[in-house]
């Protein structure tokens, strides 16, 4: 079975309902139904949060991220955090922790690797859209970030099912993002999204996404999401080899009286802080 033959069953899969979660994310998938209820309180849902250790941990930190936290003034209280931050970002926290812990714990290294790549690559992109559609294009922060969250999720459930297919990961790094970007990857993403509810508005930027054409200057939500991941530091372990260092230096676009890499050096704290409290 070639590789996109082993992505067309994964797909047929998923699409059955034949997508179990680590217990890891049940508390996690328990949040994220809650806040779905018009008649969820703060208080219930910093309940269901304290039950998650992992998710607590984060969104503690990502309350007190420059981003969220223009005090400056830590807080370890959760009920705090959870009203700062408010149930959307709460929400893409849920979410990050349902999607880290996807892949769960691959028993070969090399698999483990790629999740931990994959994972801090992701983080990256949901940093610098979320400061990219607040400072460059003007859309919604926290669309944004959800949608950094989700664009991998694709290759995490790929990820969690790599022993079933021995070698699926082997040889040539190209050859395998040739068979995997584009469709095969759409295919995927597509059924896991539709498993976990994700709102139609998302899964229209993740598919501009899949389809690639990032556009500058930037304008769509789209845009924002392809260009932080261009920006981003760390590339995915499932994409093409490339010079990313080159690429990120050569990118820059004026927007008015500014330029990209004057606003990104302006918001290096916030895009900092979000990726650290995104790691896990």
């Amino acid at each position: 079975m070639d590789r996109r033959e082993i992505f067309g069953r994964i797909t047929a899969d998923v699409e059955k309902g034949a997508l179990v979660f680590p217990a890891s994310a049940d508390v996690a998938l328990q949040v994220q139904r809650a806040l779905d209820d018009p008649d969820c309180s703060i208080d219930q849902a910093a309940r269901l949060v304290k039950a998650e250790p992992l998710l607590a941990a984060r969104v503690v930190a990502m309350a007190n991220s420059a981003a969220y936290n223009s005090s400056g003034r830590e807080s370890t209280d959760i009920k705090q955090a959870v009203s700062r931050l408010g149930f959307r970002t709460l929400r893409s926290l849920a979410n990050a922790v349902i999607v880290r812990q996807m892949a769960g714990g691959p028993s070969d290294p090399a698999h483990r690797a790629m999740a931990r790549q994959l994972w801090e690559h992701s983080a990256h992109v949901a940093a610098l859209a979320h400061v990219l559609a607040r400072r460059v294009t003007h859309l919604d922060a926290e669309t944004a970030l959800f949608a950094g969250i989700l664009h991998e999720i694709g290759g995490f459930y790929l990820l969690s099912r790599a022993q079933e297919f021995p070698g699926l990961f082997e040889g040539d790094r190209n050859d395998l993002a040739a068979a995997w970007c584009g469709e095969s990857e759409a295919m995927v993403g597509r059924a896991v999204l539709k498993i976990l509810g994700v709102p139609h508005s998302t899964q229209q930027v993740l598919e501009y996404y899949w389809d690639g054409y990032l556009a500058l200057p930037p304008v769509s939500m789209g845009d924002t999401l392809l260009l932080a991941d261009e920006l981003a530091p760390v590339a995915s372990p499932l994409l093409r080899e490339k010079d990313y260092a080159e690429r990120r230096a050569n990118i820059d676009v004026v927007l008015g009286d500014e330029s990209l890499k004057g606003i990104l050096t302006e918001s290096a704290d916030a895009v900092g802080s979000l990726t650290a409290a995104l790691k896990f």
